[in-house]
This record gives structure tokens, C-alpha cells and sequence, in this order.
């Protein structure tokens, strides 16, 4: 009666496979794209900073450096 074997258990753990693929693509996509607007509004935030004279020139260009290389994180 139960002549399926273990071809059932295969389809069942392939499509628990690509349910977490999916997961982890969709995931990662939803991550990068949060990154990307956060490193812009610190970039928008040190410029501003920048021009009322809040930071130094020095101070400004060690933070987008720090930025841009990933290591300042909030």
C-alpha cells in the first residue's frame, strides 16, 4: 500500500531545501539593501556635520574612510 519508499522523503526534504533557500536569497537581498541606505544616511549626516562646522576636515575624512572600508557599524 505504502509503495512510495523513500522517494517521498527525498521530495519532502528538497522542497524543505528550497523553502530555505529561498529564505536565506530573499534574506540576503532585504539585508544589502538596508545596508546600502544606512551607509548613505551616515555619508549624508558627516557631510552635513562637515559643513556647519560641527567636525574637522581631518575627523571627516577618517570617518567616510572608516565607512567605506565597514568597520564603523552601528
Amino acid at each position: 500500500m505504502l509503495g512510495h519508499g523513500f522517494g517521498m522523503a527525498y521530495v519532502s526534504f528538497f522542497g524543505v531545501l528550497v523553502i530555505v533557500l529561498l529564505g536565506v536569497v530573499v534574506a540576503l537581498f532585504w539585508r544589502a539593501a538596508g545596508r546600502s541606505r544606512s551607509d548613505d544616511d551616515a555619508q549624508r549626516i558627516l557631510e552635513e556635520r562637515f559643513a556647519r562646522g560641527e567636525i574637522g576636515e581631518d575627523e571627516y575624512r577618517r570617518s567616510v574612510e572608516l565607512l567605506r572600508s565597514g568597520r564603523l557599524r552601528r
